[in-house]
């Protein structure tokens, strides 16, 4: 292992990556705890960026001795400094784990189940997590799995569908792409008072751990794909899961197992896109601030087109879970939107208080439905700083087509029940000056509309 990274965990386990004991996360906020954990200069040149360790195995003083590195499957440094940040800025997180890619996160935690498992999802779930659970893990490890909509069935629905066997509820909030927003808090209730007490996920890749903190909420697990918010710069595909402090004996064998898998499968990152994505994250309150307020802008501007017949964004009011949205907002981002946003007398912020008039930023994913394909395809061909291409999260605005590209894998049916139609077009709003944003979608717009007059 190179001297200049001293990154082991402050405990003597190396795979709990709690924040060094200099750091001080009850006073730090968000944006400092970003820049710091895990980023300590290096001891022996005094470079304040830690290098990447590339190397594959570490030396050690006699057999079964070593400075807490043996092999970088096992264990990396520069994995260990993301997964402690991680574990930092998710708040309520203890132990981060991070994997090649959301849909290996998305694999370990199916597998840590066993076999014979069943799993109730929220049934508007990202295309590759659908996959997975229906296609993949169904056939490999004989997973049971019902897919329901949990943002709108009541608590008995939902006990009903909670089996003997049911291991796991997994959500997504919001969903993606019609962005349903679940209530965690209501579901860790009735995951817990069930007989089963299934462990309940929550896939917070849309909102990041700056605008939402699901495991303070009630979550067991929260599942990242990195490639999105947290790098943020479109260039590494990664993912992440993050715990909270073991509540039980069966939650700590959970991790323990989680993270046998880690190692045992070899899902795991290289050294340098941990790097690359800690780098990212960095920024990761800037840019959600800005993501945010951007598509708060660029989504007001959609509802008063005559041609878009819905929109799509939780934080805008009106939406059918605008106080759910308010509600279920971080201490930091409510404190800055409270602050710097709405300018309203902070003192008593911890205190519940009435959403604001008109909307507030909640990250940078909207979507919107326009009348036919033709609209959506007129309106996908015409932007200009939009670009035509899956993902999202990045600091360049993206727009895509979920019934034809992200989405395409569900059946038409299914997708049409969950309101993934031909003229739906998702837009993950990026960091560019705004006013040029919303010139680019009024400008398609109305070329789209011209589709009508053809």
């Amino acid at each position: 292992m190179s001297p200049a990274l001293d990154l082991k965990p402050a405990v003597s386990n190396s795979h709990t990556n709690g924040i060094p004991s200099n750091r001080r996360p009850h006073s730090d906020g968000f944006s400092t705890l970003s820049v710091h954990v895990g980023s300590s200069p290096d001891p022996s040149t005094g470079a304040v960026i830690p290098p990447i360790s590339l190397s594959t195995t570490y030396a050690q003083s006699a057999p079964g001795l070593h400075k807490g590195f043996e092999y970088s499957r096992s264990d990396n440094p520069n994995r260990n400094a993301l997964e402690q940040l991680l574990a930092s800025i998710e708040k309520g997180g203890e132990e981060a784990m991070a994997f090649g890619s959301g849909s290996a996160a998305t694999g370990v935690v199916v597998q840590a189940l066993g076999s014979g498992a069943h799993v109730l999802s929220v049934n508007d779930v990202y295309g590759g997590t659908y996959r997975y659970l229906n296609r993949v893990a169904t056939e490999i490890q004989s997973l049971e799995v019902t897919l329901l909509d949990l943002e709108r069935v009541d608590e008995e629905v939902i006990r009903e569908n909670i089996r003997e066997n049911t291991k796991l509820i997994w959500l997504e909030s919001p969903t993606n792409p019609t962005l349903k927003l679940m209530d965690v808090t209501r579901l860790a209730r009735i995951a817990r008072s069930h007989p089963s007490q299934p462990l309940l996920l929550v896939d917070n890749t849309f909102l990041s751990p700056y605008y939402s903190s699901p495991l303070l909420l009630g979550a067991d697990i929260v599942l990242h794909s990195l490639t999105k918010y947290v790098n943020g710069h479109a260039d590494v595909v990664m993912g992440a899961l993050i715990l909270p402090p073991s509540s039980s004996e069966q939650h700590r064998a959970f991790k323990d197992k989680l993270r046998f898998l880690q190692n045992a499968t070899g899902a795991v990152p290289s050294a340098y896109d941990s790097w690359l994505a800690h780098r990212g994250a960095k920024t990761l309150g800037l840019r959600m601030r800005q993501h945010g307020v951007s598509a708060l802008k660029v989504a007001k501007l959609l509802k008063t087109h005559p041609l878009v017949e819905e929109v799509m964004y939780p934080g805008l009011e009106g939406n059918k879970n605008y106080d759910l949205a308010w509600a279920s907002l971080s201490a930091h981002a409510r404190r800055w939107i409270e602050k710097d946003v709405l300018l309203r007398d902070i003192h008593h912020a911890s205190a519940p208080s009435s959403p604001p008039e008109g909307g507030f930023p909640f990250s940078g994913m909207i979507s919107f439905r326009l009348p036919t394909h033709a609209h959506a395809l007129a309106f996908l061909t015409s932007t200009r700083l939009f670009t035509l291409a899956e993902s999202l999260g990045g600091v360049e605005s993206l727009a895509e087509h979920p019934a034809s590209m992200t989405h395409a894998g569900i059946p038409k049916e299914e997708r049409e029940e969950l309101g993934i139609t031909d003229g739906l077009v998702r837009l993950s709003v990026g960091i560019e000056d705004v006013e040029d944003l919303i010139e680019d979608v009024r400008q398609a717009l109305e070329k789209s509309a011209r589709v009508d007059a053809a």
